[in-house]
């Protein structure tokens, strides 16, 4: 019998992995912004993964497992995706990626904030210290500034962290009833159509050379969707909420791989306090329970 310990080791584990592919997927979707529309980027986002999805249950005979409980719930989520999808990427094409990341990164504040209101989950004073902490340690990382933060683009971001924050409250809810393959399956299904639609009129011609790159964010998104499913379906938001900071710490790896670009003192600094937050809220959690 797995304990309540292990569950909540498990969460934890799940939300790091699922933000480091998460990361690499966003990589590739910045890519492809500067081809096609925001929209129609979301679009592309949903409608790749969905192949990975239903062939990973039909290969094993659990097509039974996509069936959806909660109708109602699994639309609001959809929507609430295609607004956060629509938000964050239109950020990024008009401000610059420090300003953009600083506030989305005010989503772990607003999904312990949600999930305490609206759940009644109970939020130690530890776990709102090590959510401070990492906050601080992104801004220390990127130093925005206030011009950016209170633009058009710095609204489109925090529009995009609060939908994400409700989203995540919506995945506990219905983590009671419907299964973490009907979860995913009908999230990215739903955001495709829906985005599709709003996309369609400025719809630009896929080229054959974007195909791989639409693939692999298909997959990666795949992954990255039942990974950070299951860890809210596992763990108390207020406890994996604060590990998405270590999206920062992934985005200095890549720069670093792929662009060949090292971190400055600034950036290691951050990433410190970042990596310290989450590794004191973990242990903290595991001396608890």
């Amino acid at each position: 019998m797995v304990t309540e310990a292990a569950r909540r080791l498990r969460g934890v584990l799940f939300m790091m992995l699922a933000v480091g592919v998460f990361a690499v997927m966003d990589a590739m979707m910045k890519q492809l912004t500067g081809s096609y529309p925001t929209l129609q980027v979301a679009c592309l986002r949903g409608a790749s993964s969905l192949p990975f999805v239903a062939a990973s249950y039909l290969v094993t005979g659990r097509l039974h497992m996509l069936r959806p409980v909660r109708y109602g719930l699994h639309l609001l989520r959809a929507a609430l995706a295609i607004v956060m999808l629509w938000g964050f990427l239109w950020a990024l094409s008009r401000a610059s990626m420090a300003d953009t990341y600083a506030v989305f990164m005010s989503a772990p504040l607003l999904v312990v904030l949600a999930a305490s209101v609206l759940l009644r989950e109970k939020v130690a004073a530890y776990v709102w210290f090590a959510i401070l902490a990492g906050l601080a340690g992104v801004i220390v990382m990127l130093k925005p500034t206030m011009s950016g933060i209170a633009s058009l683009a710095g609204l489109a971001t925090f529009l995009s962290a609060l939908a994400y924050a409700v989203i995540v409250v919506l995945v506990r809810v219905m983590a009671r009833t419907d299964t973490t393959a009907s979860m995913v399956f009908w999230y990215l299904l739903l955001l495709s159509i829906g985005a599709g639609a709003m996309a369609a009129p400025a719809w630009v011609p896929i080229k054959a050379g974007d195909m791989p790159l639409i693939a692999a964010v298909g997959l990666t998104g795949w992954a990255g969707q039942h990974f950070i499913t299951d860890s809210f379906r596992l763990a108390p938001a207020a406890l994996v909420a604060p590990y998405e900071y270590t999206a920062l710490v992934w985005a200095v790896g890549i720069d670093w791989v792929v662009w060949q670009t090292l971190p400055g003192a600034r950036m290691l600094m951050g990433s410190a306090i970042v990596v310290a937050a989450g590794l004191y809220l973990l242990f903290r959690d595991r001396r608890r329970t």
